[in-house]
């Protein structure tokens, strides 16, 4: 029997290709004015806010773009992005991106009416009070964050990777299209898709998860695993493209209702130790921490392996987990996801810093709801078998 738990999504989800026509419209239904627009410069460059702009002006918002975000969201980009929200009196966010432009985002949305800085914030259900209005449009088909209560905000001054999670941080309009992901290069399609499998993944075997986060993990694991190798192998499939953007929006949503586990404990510290982005750094880890945590549920992972497409008819319940390990290896070597070796991750130096690597793991949180609990030596031993 499962305890009683609420389930979060954003007021709407809007999905399908070229869906991103509507944003104007949708904004000014806010009853809005002026939108600060959180992006970054290439998306500027190629164009891919020129449909967004497009929209806004056609349905007669004013709109200021703010585009200094760099590969990981930082403290001193947020302060930044506030003082340009404020100059310009605007009064709606719409974040145009991927992960990065969306937890600045929120961080944003959630500093404009909540006092103090945003480490004040690290952890959960911090936040007293509602945001500015945020709109979320996803070009990545992977971290879910237009989906999520969370946000993912790097402390310069600590290095430490800060997890914030509140309610108040979900963003009131979700908009999920393929068409603004078409021009992802290859390497990204293929270290965001691994993140959102690692999301689903995560999402299913966590010990907080639900029947209804269950559904949509499933759901995502089918979708990814069955159309990340050609949407990466050929970037104009649009129909593949669309399910594997579904498939994250789904386990966005099944990963911020029941939690991540001990994959993104692992991952945070190697994004801010070694500068990997956040997507590569899961899929670096995923497979080695699954099957380290087999043992502890095999009925779930057999589910996963299933989901993967593996047939499992006749096998024992373990033959059949340890099959979903295997097969995101299988994935991961056919998209071409690099190792930690070519991660340009020293070994040595990974060595040295993996027992406080581990501590910032378990000092996340995430490790408590993997169903094999590790202890700090397990996690050192894992960084190196990952490494291996």
């Amino acid at each position: 029997m499962y305890p009683q738990k609420d389930f979060l999504i954003p007021q709407k989800v809007i999905t399908g290709a070229g869906c991103i026509n509507s944003v104007g419209e949708k904004i000014r239904g806010l009853g809005v004015k002026n939108v600060f627009i959180v992006t970054d410069s290439i998306l500027v460059e190629i164009g891919a806010l020129d449909v967004v702009k497009e929209s806004l002006t056609k349905n007669q918002l004013d709109f200021v773009v703010f585009d200094d975000i760099d590969k990981e969201p930082t403290t001193e980009i947020v302060d930044k992005a506030i003082d340009s929200y404020k100059s310009n009196k605007c009064d709606c966010i719409l974040a145009v991106g991927g992960g990065s432009a969306i937890d600045t985002a929120k961080a944003v949305s959630m500093l404009l009416t909540n006092e103090g800085n945003i480490v004040d914030y690290m952890g959960l259900n911090k936040v007293k009070k509602e945001g500015v209005p945020l709109i979320a449009a996803a070009t990545t088909a992977g971290t879910g964050s237009e989906v999520t209560k969370f946000t993912i905000i790097t402390d310069e001054s600590t290095e430490v990777k800060m997890l914030i999670g509140s309610d108040f941080l979900m963003p009131l309009v979700a908009y999920a299209d393929p068409m603004m992901t078409v021009s992802m290069p290859r390497a990204l399609t293929a270290a965001t898709g691994i993140d959102a499998l690692c999301h689903a993944i995560e999402a299913y075997v966590s010990l907080k998860a639900s029947p209804m986060s269950d559904i949509f993990a499933i759901s995502a694991i089918e979708l990814i695993a069955g159309n990340l190798r050609q949407a990466w192998a050929n970037g104009n499939n649009l129909e593949a493209r669309d399910k594997v953007m579904m498939g994250a929006v789904k386990a966005g949503i099944a990963f911020s209702n029941s939690s991540v586990t001990l994959v993104h404990g692992m991952s945070r510290p190697i994004g801010a130790n070694f500068h990997v982005p956040h997507g590569l750094s899961n899929a670096l880890l995923l497979s080695t921490v699954m099957e380290f945590s087999i043992i502890a549920n095999p009925g779930r992972f057999a589910r996963v392996a299933e989901a993967m497409g593996e047939n499992i008819q006749g096998m024992s319940e373990l033959d059949a987990a340890k099959l979903s390990a295997n097969s995101v290896r299988r994935l991961i070597k056919d998209i071409q996801i690099p190792s930690m070796s070519e991660c340009n991750i020293d070994e040595l130096e990974l060595t040295k810093k993996s027992g406080a690597m581990a501590d910032a793991a378990l000092a996340s949180g995430s490790p408590g709801n993997n169903p094999r609990q590790a202890t700090r030596d397990e996690i050192v031993a894992l960084y190196k078998a990952a490494y291996a």
